[in-house]
């Protein structure tokens, strides 16, 4: 009997190691043979006219680092200088009794620092808009240590985005944009940039979530990608990575009172308005010119009407609404076909239109529905 289990043990212990071995050779069948490796040195030799990502996910110890290797020419470190004017040091009323208005205000010129990626051979850099804001002037470093000057081509305060253009008549290496939408929450991703100046640091990390919305100062982000990637000052603009080497975000911000949180743009809120920022240099968006605010169940109370849509808290002058005769305290319950009941609602039926777009929009005053239709004109 002792025999017959010794036998056995030893047949689990060869099945083991066998599945063991297989499983070993599956992944690194996945690497090819020493022939077929990357070549990491020759890697910038990429034709630009490719994109430098794409291909196979590489689920072995090696993979991310192949990846980055192939990606990181098209990554690149931004610098920015600005001129800044303070108030002099003794500019003081003390000292005025002294000196009179005799001192003027200082000026200085202060540098920044951020990253961005290249999204074609002609060089076009996505970027932050934070990082460029007021930059006098521009210079993108690529990872071989190449430095050129760049030009704002576009840029949106809103969204925080910015296109550059490097001036140089060149070919680029550059990335493929990838869907952030197929993006699910425990994905691997890997953000590059220029943390705290440290050229090309590679932090990996997961989707810790999609779709959060943030507010930075003033700032109202409104789709992030959440990631425990590491982010820092430095990083902003820079590219968030599937392990495909795709572009599926733009590292935008981080939690300075938490580890582990960070935020990047989607990539696909980045190409929707991406034409527009490199042939308008802004993004156009259709405008109707109201203040809004939730109709709440006091606010329907006190209007003696239902609890939906949205009131009118003022009208800008000479806007669209102010035209169409649009006044304050009208509630807005529906726009077209569509039922409205809040500013997001609203925004996300703006987008289905354009500039000189006819809407109509169904109102209720002094508790009387009407319609009233209104031209679309560019946000200003």
């Amino acid at each position: 009997m002792d025999q017959n289990r010794t036998l056995q043990f030893f047949l689990i212990l060869l099945l083991g190691a066998a599945i063991g071995f297989g499983s070993f050779y599956l992944a690194d069948s996945l690497k090819g043979t020493p022939a077929e490796q990357p070549n990491t040195q020759n890697q910038v030799q990429t034709p630009p006219s490719s994109p430098l990502g794409g291909g196979s996910v590489l689920i072995d110890p090696t993979g991310i680092a192949d990846m980055v290797s192939r990606v990181s020419p098209a990554v690149v470190n931004i610098e920015t200088t600005t001129r800044v004017t303070t108030n002099n040091p003794f500019f003081d009323p003390f000292f005025r009794d002294f000196f009179g208005d005799r001192l003027p205000p200082q000026r200085s010129v202060q540098t920044g620092i951020g990253s961005g990626v290249i999204i074609n051979e002609d060089g076009y850099v996505v970027t932050n808009q934070h990082v460029i804001d007021h930059a006098e002037s521009i210079t993108v470093n690529l990872a071989n240590g190449e430095k050129f000057p760049a030009t704002v081509v576009g840029q949106d305060y809103e969204l925080d985005l910015a296109v550059l253009k490097i001036s140089a008549n060149q070919k680029f290496s550059w990335l493929e944009l990838g869907d952030s939408d197929s993006l699910r929450v425990g994905d691997w991703v890997v953000a590059i940039g220029n943390p705290y100046g440290l050229d090309h640091t590679v932090t990996a990390g997961l989707v810790s979530a999609k779709g959060r919305p943030m507010q930075i100062e003033d700032r109202v982000y409104k789709n992030l990608i959440q990631t425990d990637a590491a982010i820092n000052p430095g990083n902003s603009g820079g590219p968030l990575l599937n392990l495909k080497g795709e572009v599926v975000g733009i590292n935008t911000a981080v939690n300075a009172q938490a580890q582990g949180i960070g935020f990047a743009i989607s990539i696909n809120t980045v190409r929707e308005v991406l034409d527009d920022l490199i042939k308008q240099g802004k993004v156009i968006r259709p405008y109707i010119g109201i203040y809004l605010q939730p109709v709440t169940e006091e606010i329907a109370r006190s209007l003696g009407i239902e609890a939906k849509g949205i009131i009118i808290a003022g009208v800008a002058n000479g806007s669209p609404a102010a035209k169409a005769g649009l006044t304050q305290y009208d509630v807005i319950t529906q726009i077209d076909q569509t039922p409205v009941n809040s500013y997001d609602e609203l925004q996300e039926i703006l987008k289905k239109h354009k500039v000189g777009d006819t809407i109509t929009l169904h109102v209720i005053r002094n508790r009387t529905p009407m319609i009233v239709s209104l031209v679309l004109t560019e946000k200003p």
